[in-house]
């Protein structure tokens, strides 16, 4: 079926809205598809639900996506207060050749298949700028720790709860990209319909979504890596402490057995 007018402007908007999007709730809703979840909204738009918290919609004015994003908001385990958005213009020409251009995508016909394929790109797209953010201030954290640290030739104990965080904050995100949103992995939707994904590659190079992949990954790994050795110090630390302390009772118990022994 034809879902909008050939050579007309498509606004497609993805907005990364929570950890996790209850699609249960939408039983009753008529799926046009299932995976990924494609539901009608607004009065001539679409919908395009993702289980890890993405919401791509296609055609909706802004009020309708304001009010579609409030009518779902009960449905949304751990919302974020402040979503991450990945915007795209998308219109049909069934006379022309597919292509990508940074102001657009041009396709052959509106239907579920296209929808489908540029929702899984921006969807991907929503969630590694959420998490670029997200990397971004624990670099700037990470980097208040290296300085004390060169300052002070040792991390601080009061950095352990900060270093564990990062540390957590890490293996979560590593999970989610590739648990959950699996950023390299290929849509079901190109298993299936082989054709489209020539067209799918290149709205991902326009996106840049696998160097920011690799970026976001090597970022990771630098932040757990540095927080890991900073970790490893402070329990040094404490060993070399705890070794002193040991030896002091060692020496005290030594004096005071000489006392008793011949200081009357």
């Amino acid at each position: 079926m034809t879902l909008f007018n050939d050579n007309t402007d498509i606004n497609c908007r993805a907005a990364f809205i929570g950890q996790r999007i209850n699609l249960k709730a939408f039983e009753r809703a008529t799926r046009l598809t299932e995976s990924p979840f494609v539901i009608k909204a607004g009065q001539n738009g679409y919908a395009v639900l993702f289980r890890y918290g993405v919401v791509v919609m296609f055609g909706l004015s802004d009020a309708e996506e304001t009010n579609f994003l409030q009518d779902i908001a009960e449905h949304v385990y751990m919302p974020f207060d402040h979503p991450d958005y990945e915007d795209g213009i998308a219109f049909a020409a069934p006379d022309k050749a597919e292509s990508v251009h940074p102001e657009y995508i041009r396709i052959k016909e509106w239907n579920l298949d296209y929808i489908q394929l540029i929702a899984e790109v921006l969807a991907k797209s929503a969630v590694l700028t959420h998490y670029e953010h997200e990397i971004g201030a624990t670099f700037d954290q990470i980097e208040v720790l290296a300085t004390d640290m060169k300052k002070g030739g040792w991390p601080k104990g009061r950095h352990a709860r900060k270093l564990l965080k990062h540390n957590g904050m890490t293996l979560s995100i590593q999970r989610k990209m590739v648990g959950q949103v699996e950023i390299a992995g290929k849509p079901e939707l190109l298993w299936e319909k082989p054709n489209y994904e020539p067209l799918y590659v290149r709205i991902e190079d326009e996106y840049e979504i696998e160097e920011r992949h690799t970026a976001l990954k090597d970022k990771l790994e630098l932040v757990h890596q540095t927080a890991e050795t900073m970790l490893s110090l402070l329990q040094e630390r404490r060993t070399y402490h705890v070794e002193w302390y040991i030896t002091l009772l060692i020496v005290l118990e030594v004096i005071l057995g000489l006392y008793d022994k011949f200081g009357h």
